[in-house]
């Protein structure tokens, strides 16, 4: 049985190379969900979803810095934690979006100092659902 979790990153451009070590960490050593505590492994990648030949409507370009994938089994803390670890040019631009599979909206993190806090409340999906 799978457990999907949408996730996009925003960063700075100078901060591309952490969005790709990301993915990389992302595909090799990420913690899973739901196989015993310290598994690790492959969960998904995020993939670059704003480079120079992309369009995402209108007739511009987009003049940002997104990353995105529909990650399987990802321990989320886990994921919100690494990338709080992780070392960032411009932490201060960095935009985590985590949507959980049971969830209908994102997440949103972002970094205040040295750690990340969640932005987006939580719990909407028990105020129009109260029953689930």
């Amino acid at each position: 049985m799978s457990h999907v979790a949408n996730v996009m990153i925003s960063v700075e451009p100078d901060d591309r190379p952490a969005a790709e070590e990301l993915s990389q960490w992302l595909q090799t050593s990420a913690l899973r969900r739901g196989f015993g505590p310290g598994a690790v492994g492959w969960v998904g990648s995020l993939n670059e979803t704003t480079a120079n030949d992309t369009r995402w409507g209108g007739g511009k370009y987009p003049e940002c810095d997104v990353y995105a994938g529909a990650l399987n089994h990802a321990d989320l803390a886990g994921l919100v934690a690494h990338v709080e670890r992780m070392v960032w040019t411009h932490p201060e631009f960095v935009q985590l979006f985590v949507m959980d599979q049971e969830q209908v909206y994102f997440r949103v993190w972002m970094f205040h100092g040295t750690k990340l806090r969640q932005i987006a409340p939580e719990g909407r999906e028990e105020e129009v659902w109260p029953n689930g």
